[in-house]
């Protein structure tokens, strides 16, 4: 599938974190193992940064930042792709030795937080405009 990329910001349609924006983090056009569809390695977030002000202390700031993550396999079918792209780099942290063992998951899952949360404070430290409106695009909660 040419639209999914690596970078590419999607939106999940079924199950549980539907209506969740994600990063592709590594795609499979032609299926792999046991998985014999189009799929893609994905890590987005299950519960958003609440709103800050310039009003707000550090430590309220800091509190309010911070951000759920999730990483998952999802058919090609039951993701969204948006215009967007963000210059999150996953591929160091998430593979599929990583997915397959339950303690290197979770592991992955608070390394890719901190770079969640490191990325959500510092929006300003980005090289191209375009991947800048990728990422404040991705951290804001979709309404629908």
């Amino acid at each position: 599938m040419g639209i999914v990329k690596n970078g590419k910001v999607v939106v999940l349609l079924n199950g549980r974190f539907a209506g969740r924006k994600a990063i592709v983090v590594k795609t499979y056009d032609e299926g792999k193992g046991d998985r014999k569809f189009g799929h893609a390695i994905v890590a987005g977030i299950d519960r958003y940064p609440r709103k800050v002000t310039r009003a707000m202390g550090k430590n309220k700031l800091k509190k309010r930042s911070k951000v759920k993550p999730f990483v998952k396999y999802v058919n090609y079918n039951h993701i969204m792709p948006t215009r967007y792209v963000a210059d999150i780099d996953l591929k160091k942290v998430l593979d599929d030795e990583v997915l397959a063992n339950p303690e290197t998951r979770n592991e992955s899952r608070k390394t890719i937080k901190k770079v969640f949360e490191e990325r959500y404070l510092n929006q300003a430290a980005c090289k191209s405009e375009k991947k800048a409106a990728g990422v404040s695009f991705f951290f804001k909660k979709l309404r629908f």
